[in-house]
């Protein structure tokens, strides 16, 4: 049964008339930000102070009791009775209705302090979740009661789209408002990171080491023609994932979603074949997970489920499942991949190794904090660090990026208005 949505999920752009769409002092083009980040320019290359970081993530359950409520967090505003939501929180319940989503950012949160801590750079992190203690809200609050009136957040997403980074810009804005904070503290946002080597490394080091377990307990497997590797991240619909990213530019399907997944899947199986040749490296497709929503709506495809059906026929025996799209081992990993893609895996005969997100992986780790010092340092576009020809990408969202189809456009912080 599809799940319901839970969201999980550029380089070589010149500013414009457009892209500076109006900026003075008086009038900022970009809602509560930095007065480095005000006027909209793409990349902010003038140094800023900051007062705190802002790790902002999607929250989970932490008890039975916690399941249905989270879950009516998860879809406010959508109607959706209880009943239907009983049918996702099975997959809480399965684990005793515990999400360890926050865990995870409980540790990535002490990960982050100690490597800001290890360079020198006295920044605290606070924590806010969109849909689960502690949630934005008290973060915030918490930011001004400390007397913290400039915050650069980091969300728990790397790609573009609505649910991996305008919600959250939206999300700031909202709490900024509800909180009456608005102008008197601030919120940027570090750019999407899809491409930085630190979120790229541990996955190259995954595949590969999911390519050498299978030899090891196979003899005789050839990797070109009996391995598929299947990238693997959040449907979205379809008219969502056309919208995700600048609308000057042309991604092909699936817009800068699509194309980032692709760009970033392409870097990791060139990895692969420089190490091992052409005769070791598998062939490999991006498929989709979780997806919800009426069948009427258009989501991308193909999913990873019915991907899988077709390996047998074409001759696979074993498949690497790759989890590009998330940063941890949230439940849409441990139940769509750990359990319904493994029971399909194993009905259909397939070896199968499903290789570990980021979590708090040095690199990744490094990577965040590396985001962090571009932003106090206003280290130019030119010379920040990306691994596709995509990136790297935006410190303030351009005008029209990532609109919701239902929705439309409502407010947000670090990005230009439409």
């Amino acid at each position: 049964m599809a799940a319901l949505n839970l969201g999980s999920t550029d380089g070589g752009f010149d500013a414009s008339a457009d892209d500076l769409a109006a900026g003075d002092a008086a009038t900022p083009a970009v809602r509560s930000a930095s007065p480095a980040a005000a006027s909209g320019a793409p990349h902010v290359s003038e140094p800023t102070r900051y007062d705190a970081i802002l790790l902002a993530g999607f929250g989970g359950p932490e008890g039975q009791d916690d399941v249905i409520p989270f879950l009516r967090n998860v879809t406010r505003g959508r109607g959706i009775p209880d009943e239907r939501l009983e049918e996702v929180a099975h997959h809480y319940r399965h684990y005793g209705g515990v999400s360890p989503i926050n865990d995870q950012n409980r540790a990535l949160r002490s990960a982050l302090q100690a490597e800001l801590d290890r360079r020198g750079i006295d920044l605290p992190v606070l924590w806010g979740n969109r849909n689960w203690t502690p949630y934005l809200e008290e973060a915030v609050t918490e930011a001004n009661e400390r007397g913290f009136s400039q915050l650069l957040a980091i969300a728990t997403s790397a790609y573009s789209s609505y649910s991996g980074c305008r919600q959250y810009r939206e999300d700031f804005a909202r709490v900024l408002d509800s909180t009456e904070l608005e102008g008197t503290v601030r919120i940027d946002k570090v750019r999407q990171f899809f491409d930085h080597p630190g979120f790229i490394t541990p996955f190259i080091e995954g595949v590969k080491d999911a390519l050498t377990q299978l030899e090891d307990e196979h003899d005789g497997l050839d990797l070109a023609t009996e391995v598929e590797v299947l990238f693997t991240t959040h449907s979205i619909p379809t008219g969502d994932a056309d919208r995700s990213g600048p609308r000057d530019r042309d991604f092909g399907d699936g817009g800068a979603y699509g194309a980032q997944h692709r760009a970033v899947a392409g870097v990791i199986m060139e990895s692969v074949r420089v190490e091992r040749g052409e005769e070791g490296t598998p062939p490999w497709q991006l498929v989709f997970q979780s997806r919800s929503g009426p069948p009427t709506q258009p989501w991308l495809d193909p999913d990873i489920n019915d991907a899988m059906e077709e390996l047998p026929a074409a001759g696979r025996r074993a498949v690497v499942i790759v989890p590009i799209g998330f940063v941890s081992d949230h439940m849409e990993v441990l139940w769509d991949l750990d359990n319904e893609a493994a029971d399909t895996a194993k009905r259909l005969g397939l070896a199968m190794v499903r290789v570990s997100t980021p979590g708090t992986h040095d690199a990744y780790v490094s990577g965040l904090v590396d985001l962090i010092v571009e932003r106090i340092e206003g280290t130019p576009a030119e010379e920040r660090p990306s691994e596709t020809d995509l990136g790297p990408w935006f410190d303030v969202c351009r005008p029209g990026c990532c609109e919701n189809a239902r929705l439309g456009f409502r407010p947000a912080v670090s990005g230009v208005a439409p």
